[in-house]
């Protein structure tokens, strides 16, 4: 059996046994992604070696490139001008600022050598691993849902930005060159979608959009694929371009197909994402964190503190006390972009090995554990009052 062959049957052997594990574990109410990262662990190299990361490099690709499209679809831009999308970057800039300081005082004392890198972490939020916890919990459809939904996006564009800026080799100035090339071709893919709507090109044709044709899809992949590639080519993280592709299609998919979500979420979370999930632990240095654990205790601490608290205080008068500790939770959680950004650091040289393994196992860590609080205090929202002086907001 060849090596490729072998380690996609271990990885999709691992995504599809997560689900089903985390169902007959309903007491421990682990979210189903924790399994596919420790299955990760367990086949990878420094557990079993059934499986090699590089082996399904590509298909990882496509499963982070699925997370975060599916981000930027599910993002309404109109939230982003109400209260929640005001609050969220409101808490996001508080969070930096934080972030900033304790970086700095770590750095002053030799804890850490990646400033950077550092700073930037500690401000994300995983929105694309968040959104089928959330939505199989309910919280997508409560009173909360629109408040975590924009400080989710908030937490995942502006450290991709970030990155972009300060994490490159070349320097911010290459960086804000990248952005603004990246703007224009995203300005361009909306230009020509516009165009084929306006002429109507896409009803004449009457393209098929079940059974073997699945056009709209297609097209979905080509955007995702043109956006990605783009981004790589201008030297930015993939993120950003699968981010802003989900954006597009957000503002510009075809109004006639009404299921072209549930296909993007069939494809996605039913092949790709997963994925992506399990490589993640195949990729985890375990070794450093059992040689240095309370590196990864700073961390997890530090994302809870950095990240999460300051939804206490930015989100009072419009959520209620136990809102805003799931709130706090919720924001905290971060996973994939502590991946893709301990990827950056490590290829330009700004972050250490042993920060990158504790950052991404914080990361882990957090997905176990935030959002199994947050979804624990669902329960006991329903019967809190509402906060005063706000009403719902509604998406």
């Amino acid at each position: 059996m060849s090596s490729e062959l072998q380690s996609l049957f271990f990885v999709l052997l691992v995504a599809a046994a997560s689900p089903i594990v985390a169902k007959i574990l309903p007491r421990l109410q682990i979210p189903a992604v924790v399994f596919m990262i420790m299955g990760g662990i367990v086949i990878g190299p420094q557990g079993l070696g059934k499986a090699v990361e590089s082996d399904v490099d590509l298909l990882s690709t496509l499963g982070l490139s699925f997370l975060f499209l599916l981000a930027g679809y599910e993002l309404d831009l109109g939230l982003m001008r109400q209260d929640p999308g005001k609050l969220g970057i409101r808490a996001w800039l508080i969070s930096a600022v934080i972030s900033v300081a304790v970086t700095a005082l770590l750095y002053e004392v030799g804890f850490v050598q990646d400033f950077l890198a550092i700073a930037v972490a500690l401000t994300t939020t995983a929105l694309g691993t968040l959104l089928p916890i959330m939505r199989d919990a309910g919280i997508l459809e409560s009173r909360i849902g629109p408040f975590i939904f924009a400080a989710g996006a908030v937490g995942e564009f502006l450290p991709i930005v970030a990155m972009a800026l300060l994490l490159t080799g070349s320097g911010p100035l290459s960086g804000v060159v990248a952005l603004v090339g990246m703007a224009a071709a995203t300005a361009l893919v909306l230009w020509l979608i516009r165009v084929v709507k306006q002429r109507g090109w896409g009803d004449r044709l009457q393209l098929p959009e079940e059974s073997t044709g699945q056009t709209s899809l297609r097209w979905t992949l080509v955007i995702l694929a043109g956006l990605v590639l783009v981004a790589n080519d201008f030297g930015l993280d993939v993120v950003l371009g699968a981010f802003l592709a989900g954006v597009v299609l957000r503002r510009w998919a075809p109004t006639q197909i009404d299921n072209l979500e549930r296909k993007l979420e069939a494809v996605g979370y039913g092949v790709f994402i997963p994925i992506f999930f399990v490589t993640s632990g195949m990729k985890l240095d375990v070794d450093s964190i059992v040689a240095n654990p309370l590196r990864l205790v700073v961390f997890f601490g530090l994302l809870f503190a950095v990240r999460g608290l300051p939804a206490l205080v930015v989100y009072r008068g419009h959520l209620n006390s136990l809102e805003r500790w799931q709130m706090v939770f919720l924001t905290a959680t971060a996973l994939p972009l502590l991946v893709a950004l301990s990827e950056v650091g490590l290829e330009s040289g700004l972050m250490l090995p042993e920060n990158a393994a504790a950052l991404v196992g914080a990361g882990a860590l957090s997905v176990l554990v935030f959002p199994l609080v947050a979804v624990g205090l669902q329960s006991r929202v329903h019967h809190a009052p509402v906060a005063e002086g706000r009403g719902p907001v509604t998406r």
